[in-house]
């Protein structure tokens, strides 16, 4: 048994777990989304060594020898666009492609940091999607992101 954090375990026989099978038990009001919803959608091709999430509780990260979890705080007005899947013992949710960038986007600018958008493939983007979900979130996402989609469309 590996301990992840009080009263959770992961029991090592069980040979097909995955580290999304906790997200729901540590943080019941989040999702997987930036950097792995990014990459599990196709958008982005680093592997991120964390499992990353949203969550509106509190942000933390959960490390064991097996995995690690990463939660960060999203505003529950920013809490909506995921799609619940299923693994063999529980249930999660993840970000929509397009919710996801704009999450990633939103936090990277909250954190002081200019998020780069050239490692991301914008053509698996649905625009109007994207431009839609853009107007919920502050100016500075959606400016963010509409700049990159016209540099995008003028070097095609």
């Amino acid at each position: 048994m590996t301990h992840v954090t009080k009263g959770i375990y992961l029991n090592k026989l069980v040979r097909d777990y995955a580290a999304s099978d906790f997200i729901a038990i540590l943080r019941p009001n989040s999702y997987v989304s930036l950097e792995s919803a990014l990459n599990h959608w196709g958008l982005s091709t680093q592997s991120p060594i964390a499992l990353t999430c949203v969550t509106t509780g509190k942000p933390k990260e959960f490390k064991t020898p097996e995995f690690t979890i990463a939660f960060r705080r999203i505003s529950s007005r920013l809490f909506w666009a995921f799609v619940e899947k299923q693994t063999r013992y529980a249930k999660y949710r993840i970000a929509e492609p397009e919710k996801a960038l704009l999450d990633w986007v939103y936090l990277s600018l909250q954190a002081g940091l200019t998020p780069t958008l050239d490692e991301i493939d914008l053509k698996r983007i649905d625009k109007q999607k994207l431009i839609k979900y853009a107007a919920e979130f502050p100016g500075s996402v959606s400016r963010a992101v509409t700049h990159s989609l016209a540099f995008e469309h003028f070097a095609a």
